[in-house]
């Protein structure tokens, strides 16, 4: 159970990693998101929003590895997961890009609710 645990985190850190190359600038941000990114406000959002989830990507690979943030992990997944889907869902429009972030944290969302279920699973 505890490998598995690992295995999950792990997975959702990955998830949580891939756009920090969306730091490096405007080109590779629309290549992750299809969206023109013009304004160069938009850009330093964007870029900073990178560096955000390489944080949060890289406590999920760390908490993998370290039991005692593992439940703190999850619920950190879950808030940033569960709010994308949330703010994706009423957009009528939204591009392949996007869907494919979408399908991302559903994979996640999936990962860290059993995650967590086995975390509540193990002994005390």
């Amino acid at each position: 159970m505890k490998v598995t645990i690992s295995i999950l985190l792990l997975i959702v850190g990955v998830i949580h990693l891939l756009p920090v190359i969306g730091v490096l600038g405007t080109e590779r941000l629309i290549a992750l998101y299809g969206i023109p990114i013009s304004d160069p406000n938009l850009e330093v959002l964007m870029r900073h929003r990178a560096v955000l989830f390489a944080l949060l990507g890289g406590f999920l690979v760390y908490a993998a590895f370290t039991p005692a943030l593992q439940m703190l992990a999850v619920i950190a997944g879950l808030v940033s997961v569960v709010s994308f889907i949330a703010l994706a869902q009423p957009v009528d429009s939204i591009n392949a890009a996007l869907l494919r972030v979408v399908r991302a944290d559903l994979v996640a969302l999936v990962s860290l609710v059993i995650a967590g279920g086995l975390l509540l699973r193990l002994p005390r």
